[in-house]
């Protein structure tokens, strides 16, 4: 049987005090953690898009078509559906139009690691249309960004026009230098195919 009077004794209560201070500067621990655990986001710290090079292609929701874009950095491969990865450029999205697209929503984005000196290339090219309406609008936002700055820059916004299955057409062309910005004189539109130079 135990004996009542041990409890209520002093050696009970400097043990019930010990367990609550205990507690209690654990409990202050935590508290001083927890702004520390997640600091709140400065806006400077707000997330910039990847890559120095962003090319971005929408066209029309509604329309089941397979609008591919292919893009061309200085010294390297093009880079389409068919490889999505060169030593400048990926393509981060191959839309095929509604087929296996739980979004319904009709784009392609490419970005560049770096944007090394040279001419680069940005073409589409209209793989299929099981829409089958023509003509198919297609906007497509050229971007760059400086290796050493935050700040995107539009290089060139174009709504270009696709007329017919198997097209492939030069969107922009344009050389930078290598702090990232355009050479003066250096956009065209003159054709060059990258669908078929794909080794």
């Amino acid at each position: 049987m135990l004996d009542n009077d041990l409890f209520d004794s002093d050696d009970g209560t400097v043990f019930r005090d010990v367990i609550m201070l205990a507690l209690l500067g654990f409990v202050t621990i935590v508290v001083l953690l927890l702004p520390h655990l997640n600091p709140p986001v400065k806006a400077s710290e707000t997330l910039q898009p990847p890559g120095n090079v962003m090319v971005e292609v929408r066209w029309p929701d509604e329309l089941d078509s397979d609008v591919d874009l292919w893009v061309e950095a200085p010294g390297d491969r093009p880079v389409g559906y068919s490889n999505k990865g060169g030593a400048v450029f990926n393509l981060l999205r191959d839309d095929l139009g509604h087929t296996s697209d739980v979004t319904q929503l009709n784009y392609e984005v490419a970005y560049s690691r770096g944007a090394p000196a040279g001419e680069y290339t940005i073409n589409l090219h209209l793989y299929a249309n099981k829409s089958a309406q023509f003509p198919i609008p297609v906007a497509v936002v050229v971007s760059v960004k400086a290796p050493d700055s935050n700040e995107t820059r539009t290089l060139a916004s174009k709504n270009v026009t696709l007329l017919r299955v198997g097209e492939e057409l030069t969107v922009v062309r344009f050389a930078l230098d290598g702090r990232a910005s355009v050479i003066p004189g250096s956009v065209h539109q003159v054709q060059r195919p990258l669908r078929t130079r794909r080794g």
